[in-house]
């Protein structure tokens, strides 16, 4: 059964996972304060005014953090994720999350979106926000 609270996601990973997962949380919730977190497809993903930011999940064997407008950012670090404006790091272990390129992704995450909460009505179409 899918989590319904990111307490509850990190409650049923394995301890490794948990903890890479409790520092992308602290990260996040420390860089974006005002972003909304929730479970969104069964996985933490936080929003600023009800659009996708920033999230993770479980992989088979990783920990993949996704960043919705990454491909988009200066910082580099951050790989293609599907067929829009995503980027990606996946994460084996602790000591692959680096303090300073997380801090920079969070930091361009607020001031580079694109427009994910009306693709749908968009038909597809990706907007810059901001």
């Amino acid at each position: 059964m899918a989590a319904k609270t990111i307490d509850a996601f990190h409650a049923a990973l394995a301890p490794e996972d948990r903890e890479m997962c409790d520092v992308l949380r602290t990260a996040i919730n420390t860089a974006l304060p005002d972003a909304l977190g929730k479970i969104w497809h069964a996985h933490p993903v936080w929003f600023l005014e009800d659009n996708p930011i920033v999230g993770y999940s479980r992989l088979k064997d990783c920990v993949r953090l996704m960043f919705w407008s990454g491909q988009s950012f200066e910082t580099p670090g951050l790989t293609k994720s599907g067929t829009f404006k995503a980027g990606e790091l996946r994460i084996q272990r602790l000591a692959d999350v680096k303090a300073a390129p997380l801090e920079d992704w969070l930091a361009e995450a607020r001031t580079i979106q694109w427009d994910y909460k009306n693709i749908v009505k968009n038909k597809g179409r990706l907007d810059r926000l901001v």
